[in-house]
């Protein structure tokens, strides 16, 4: 039997020991998961982004909102209290990164979606004092100026594809999207039309307040109002009132 004091004086065996018990470790939490048909509980609501909120997610990673804003509301009473049901498993199941975080500057936007309009996000992002005196968040008033550039998004959509993001090429995954999502939804998550599709969304719910043209405000701004809006959780707030209460 290796005594533990020569364990610890010797860093050659102490390395491999740590390796040997760290792959023990890694393989017990990782094998299950083979044996398991599906590891993301299904949740009805749940889609992919259209192109103009995955753009807006692109910018959202750009500027760095994910530094101090999480994505992730813990199981625990204060977290409901101030920002609503926990997140699930199943909200994150397009993210490619998925935006829980650990850090919080500013409050999570997990559920951030409809909770304000858009004139107020669009205000928030170029001047946040101007609606909130206490934020320390920087300015953003470039996303109003700047264009929103989206030559690549059919790019973008195809890449996400390839990690399991269900965008439609051919008429049997557009069909398959008809049937999981719906007409409306399975239009914009066609490639294809995806350049179609983005101008009309953006142009339709004009995000920004400005017509003329789209910017990467109207991106940011889509993005952050589909956050939480997905899943309806009325159906969960019993059984977690009673848990917690």
């Amino acid at each position: 039997m290796i005594k533990h004091e020569s364990i610890e004086t010797n860093s050659g065996l102490l390395i491999i020991l740590t390796l040997i018990v760290i792959s023990i470790g890694g393989l017990v939490e990782i094998v299950p998961l083979f044996y398991i048909n599906d590891t993301v509980e299904d949740v009805a609501g749940v889609r992919p982004y259209t192109p103009l909120e995955l753009r807006g997610r692109d910018i959202y990673q750009r500027e760095g909102c994910y530094l101090c804003h999480s994505q992730m509301i813990r199981p625990f009473r204060d977290e409901l209290l101030r920002y609503g049901h926990y997140s699930l498993a199943a909200e994150s199941r397009y993210d490619h990164p998925f935006q829980w975080g650990s850090k919080r500057t500013g409050p999570d936007l997990a559920r951030v979606g409809g909770k304000f309009s858009n004139e107020w996000h669009v205000a928030h992002l170029k001047n946040p004092r101007d609606v909130v005196p206490e934020s320390i968040m920087p300015n953003y008033p470039w996303l109003l100026e700047n264009d929103l550039d989206y030559a690549d998004v059919q790019a973008r959509m195809r890449a996400l594809k390839r990690t399991g993001v269900p965008y439609s090429e051919t008429q049997q995954e557009y069909d398959r999207n008809i049937a999981e999502f719906g007409l409306v939804v399975a239009d914009r998550l066609d490639i294809l039309n995806a350049e179609d599709s983005l101008v009309e969304q953006a142009m339709g719910q004009n995000y920004d307040g400005v017509l003329s043209r789209i910017t990467e405000m109207d991106a940011l701004v889509a993005y952050l109002q589909v956050l939480g809006t997905m899943v309806d959780f009325s159906q969960y707030d019993e059984g977690y009132f009673v848990e917690f209460r």
